[in-house]
């Protein structure tokens, strides 16, 4: 072989191999791909690997398909009490269609910008519906959850998804700090005043129902004592109606002992009695002879 024909041959290699890599291009785990023909999409291509394009008519355009962050400018948004916030925030969002991309927004620059711009207003137009208390409670990520609502209405076009809409910090100026802080101290005085205010009332209610009730149950445990004592004393004057019934003598002998210890029951008691009184009547008697009559 001649040197020109190796000449030739080399040539032909070497563009041979410069077409072979122009008509190959690689797609990442990470990566999507618009393929443009004359600068216009003709194709997207997601599953990563080595793929082959007809060289210098088509080229290859990357989007990231990860789930991207990237930090938002300090807004400044007005509450529904028109207290002015100074609010920290960032947001995470991913490309969903990158031919929307492509066709709107092209550029991850361009991306951004539009993001942030319906950011900055959802988070004016939500935050201006709500309180500042609103934005410092549990109610911050219902707050969140309604901004990125909004945002995502706007972005579906741009084949864009604000996966998250994160408020780091949500401050007040420094000018207004401690006023608005003294403003609502002053308002949860009130309501603890309020709740303490309504816990008495609520104690008053309860304890005037529990001394209703306990006179019910007293008046009620009075009414059955009574019937109890005045069925006790019918049964008792029952029994000493047998009693004297079967035995009067003895039944009259008894009740005298009764008085008589009754009438002694202290030990410093003193009783001056006539011989022939009625209260000694018994006394002096021998067992067997207890009479009632006079003795001759």
């Amino acid at each position: 072989m001649t040197a020109r024909a190796m000449t030739y041959l080399g040539l032909l290699l070497g563009l041979l191999a410069f077409v072979g890599a122009g008509s190959l291009y690689t797609v990442n785990q990470i990566q999507q791909v618009i393929i443009l023909q004359f600068g216009k999409p003709v194709d997207v291509v997601k599953d990563p690997g080595l793929h082959w394009k007809l060289p210098f008519i088509w080229d290859v355009e990357h989007y990231d398909k990860r789930i991207l962050d990237f930090n938002l400018p300090l807004e400044e948004p007005i509450a529904a009490d028109q207290k002015k916030m100074l609010i920290d925030s960032f947001a995470r969002y991913r490309i969903t269609d990158p031919l929307k991309v492509f066709q709107t927004v092209r550029t991850e620059t361009v991306i951004r910008q539009r993001i942030d711009a319906l950011i900055n207003s959802a988070m004016r137009s939500v935050v201006g519906q709500v309180p500042l208390t609103s934005l410092l409670s549990q109610e911050r990520e219902q707050i969140m959850r309604d901004i990125r609502d909004q945002v995502n209405a706007e972005t579906a076009q741009f084949g864009i998804e604000v996966i998250d809409v994160r408020i780091r910090r949500a401050d007040l100026p420094e000018a207004n700090s401690q006023a608005v802080y003294e403003r609502m101290k002053s308002q949860r005085e009130q309501e603890a005043k309020k709740i303490r205010s309504e816990g008495s009332e609520a104690a008053q209610r309860i304890r005037a129902a529990a001394d209703k009730d306990k006179i019910v149950i007293l008046a009620d445990a009075r009414r059955k004592g009574e019937i109890l004592r005045g069925e006790g004393e019918a049964e008792s004057t029952r029994i000493y109606a047998e009693a004297a019934n079967q035995d009067p003598e003895f039944y009259d002998f008894y009740r005298s002992l009764l008085a008589f210890r009754r009438s002694m029951a202290k030990q410093d008691t003193s009783m001056v009695l006539a011989p022939g009184s009625e209260f000694l009547r018994y006394f002096g008697k021998t067992p067997g002879s207890l009479d009632t009559s006079d003795a001759p």
